[in-house]
C-alpha cells in the first residue's frame, strides 16, 4: 500500500513576516519528471498581498537606503554562506521542481552563491565623479542614489541564478524589493529569500509573493511606489510590461532569442557538434541563449549532420535526479505542447526531421513531460521553426554558401541575444564579431553561458535597449545620478 507523503505549504514574506495570502488559497508546484508528484504548496496571492508587500518595501526603503554599504554587504555574504551550506538539498529541490539535471542544479546554486558574494564586494565601489568648474567658488560633483522599490519578476528556467543577479545588485545599492517568482519554481526562489531573510535583512527590505501573474502582476508594474521593474521572460510578456509601466518607472527586460551557431568549413566538426548539443540540448533547450539554429557551410554540411546525430543518439533522457541523465523533462505541460506543436509545424513546412522529436511515454517516461531531442535539416531561413523561439530541444540546421551569407542568415530574425561561430580563421572571426547583431558573441564556445562579472543582454527584440544585467554594469540600473553644485560662501579675513 502506497504511503502518501505530507506536502509542505510555504508562505509569502511581507514586512519581515511569513504570512498566508489574503485569498486563503494555495497552488501546487509539481515535478515535471513525475507530474503526479507535488513538490510543495504555495500561496495563491491576490493584488491585496502585493499592495501590502509594496507598502512594506516603500517604508523599509526610508531606513535601508541609509544603511552603510559594508553592512549591506555583510548580509549578502551571510546569505551566500547559508545557501552554500545547503547546496545539496537546494539542488535536489531545484531539479524536482524544474526538471534539469542534478549536476546543472548544483552548478546553478553554487553560481548564485558566487553572485551574492560578487555584488557584496561590488557594492562597496559605487561612487560618483568630480567635475571641473569654471567658477572657482563652486564644487561640482555627482552622487549615485538608490531608486526605491524594485519589482523583480523572474522565469522558471534559471529559478535562482536569474533572481539573484537582479536582487543582489538591487539590495546592495540600497533599494528594497518585491519579488514574484515563476509559478513552476517557487521553492528554490523561497530558499533564496529565506537565506537573505535569515542573513539579517531588516523587515520589508525583501518581500516575496507567489501566484499567477494574471492576478498579481498589474500592481507590480503600475503602482506609483514601484520605481523599477526588472523582468526576464517571454517577448510577449515583456512587450506588455513595457506598454503598461508608468513614464517614471525604470524598466529592464530580458526576453527571447533565436540563437545561431555558425559552422565554417575549417571548423573541427566534432567540436562543433558538441557545441551545438551543449547549446541546444543541455537544459532541455530551455535557455534564452540556447542554440536554436546551426548555420553550416555546404561543403561540410552532411558530415556535420552525421556527427550531430551520432552524438545526440548517445544522450540519455530521463529524470534529472537519475544518474547519467543528460536531458531532463520539459518544465511543464504547456512547454511540452508547445515544443511538439513546433516539431509538427517544421514537418508541415517541409523541413526534414532526421532525428528525435517524439513524445516519450513508455516506462519511467509515462507521467513526465519528455520529448526526444529533435534535429531538422533542409530548413530554410524563412520557415517559422527558423525564426520563432521554440524554447525546447529542437535544432534547425541551415545551409550557407559562405561566411557572409551565414551572418546574413543569422541576423535575419527579430532576436539578437547570443551568437557563436566555430572556426580557426581569425579574419572571419573578426568579420563575425563586427557584423553579427547580437549582444553576446562567442567564438568556439556554445551560445549558452555567461560570466557573472560580464555584462549580459541582447539587441533587437531580445532586450530593452537600456541597462545590462550581470557584472558591474548591472548596478547602473538600480542607481540614479544626482548632480551637485556646491558653492562656497565668502569668508571675511
Amino acid at each position: 500500500m502506497a504511503v502518501e507523503m505530507a506536502v509542505q505549504t510555504f508562505k509569502n514574506l511581507i514586512n519581515g513576516e511569513w504570512v498566508e495570502s489574503v485569498s486563503n488559497e494555495t497552488f501546487d508546484s509539481r515535478n515535471p519528471a513525475l507530474s503526479t508528484e507535488v513538490v510543495a504548496r504555495f500561496q495563491a496571492s491576490i493584488e491585496e498581498d502585493v499592495l501590502q508587500a509594496i507598502e512594506a518595501a516603500q517604508q523599509a526603503f526610508l531606513s535601508w537606503r541609509a544603511v552603510p554599504p559594508s553592512k549591506r554587504a555583510a548580509i549578502l555574504y551571510k546569505a551566500a554562506d547559508l545557501l552554500e551550506a545547503g547546496v545539496e538539498q537546494y539542488a535536489a529541490e531545484l531539479t524536482s521542481e524544474e526538471g534539469k539535471t542534478l549536476a546543472s542544479s548544483r552548478m546553478e546554486v553554487k553560481r548564485s552563491v558566487q553572485t551574492l558574494r560578487y555584488y557584496a564586494s561590488e557594492g562597496l565601489n559605487v561612487s560618483g565623479v568630480t567635475l571641473p568648474s569654471d567658477d572657482p567658488t563652486v564644487f561640482v560633483y555627482t552622487k549615485k542614489e538608490p531608486l526605491g522599490v524594485v519589482a523583480v519578476i523572474t522565469p522558471w528556467n534559471f529559478p535562482i541564478s536569474i533572481p539573484v543577479r537582479k536582487i543582489a545588485p538591487a539590495l546592495v545599492t540600497g533599494n528594497t524589493v518585491v519579488f514574484k517568482p515563476a509559478l513552476d519554481t517557487p521553492l528554490i526562489a523561497y530558499r533564496l529569500v529565506e537565506a537573505l531573510h535569515n542573513g539579517g535583512l531588516p523587515a520589508g527590505v525583501i518581500n516575496f509573493v507567489t501566484g499567477s501573474a494574471s492576478k498579481i502582476g498589474k500592481p507590480l508594474i503600475t503602482h506609483p511606489a514601484v520605481k523599477a521593474v526588472t523582468f526576464t521572460g517571454s517577448t510577449a510578456a515583456g512587450e506588455q510590461i513595457s506598454q503598461s509601466v508608468r513614464l517614471s518607472t525604470r524598466v529592464q527586460l530580458e526576453l527571447g532569442g533565436k540563437n545561431p551557431l555558425i559552422v565554417l568549413e575549417d571548423a573541427d566538426l566534432e567540436q562543433a557538434a558538441e557545441l551545438a548539443i551543449k547549446g541546444g540540448f543541455e537544459l532541455t533547450g530551455q535557455a534564452c541563449t540556447g542554440t536554436s539554429r546551426v548555420i553550416v557551410m555546404d561543403e561540410v554540411h552532411d558530415r556535420f549532420v552525421d556527427a550531430l546525430i551520432e552524438k545526440t543518439k548517445a544522450l540519455k533522457v530521463g529524470s534529472g535526479l537519475s544518474e547519467g541523465v543528460e536531458i531532463g523533462p520539459l518544465a511543464n505541460e504547456s512547454q511540452l505542447t508547445n515544443v511538439l506543436s513546433y516539431i509538427k509545424l517544421g514537418i508541415a513546412e517541409g523541413a526534414k526531421l532526421v532525428f528525435g522529436g517524439e513524445r516519450l511515454l513508455e516506462g519511467d517516461y509515462a507521467n513526465g513531460y519528455y520529448v526526444s531531442p529533435a534535429i531538422f535539416t533542409e530548413v530554410r531561413p524563412g520557415m517559422r521553426i527558423a525564426r520563432e523561439e521554440i524554447f525546447g530541444p529542437v535544432i534547425s540546421v541551415i545551409r550557407a554558401g559562405g561566411c557572409q551569407e551565414a551572418v546574413e542568415i543569422a541576423n535575419d530574425v527579430d532576436f539578437g541575444l547570443s551568437a557563436a561561430i566555430c572556426t580557426a580563421d581569425a579574419n572571419r572571426v573578426q568579420y563575425f564579431i563586427d557584423h553579427i547583431q547580437s549582444g553576446v558573441v562567442k567564438v568556439n564556445r556554445p551560445t549558452t553561458g555567461n560570466a557573472l562579472n560580464a555584462p549580459f543582454g541582447g539587441v533587437k527584440m531580445s532586450s530593452t535597449a537600456t541597462y545590462r544585467e550581470s557584472g558591474r554594469a548591472a548596478l547602473d540600473f538600480y542607481l540614479q545620478e544626482k548632480t551637485v553644485y556646491y558653492g562656497t560662501q565668502k569668508i571675511n579675513a
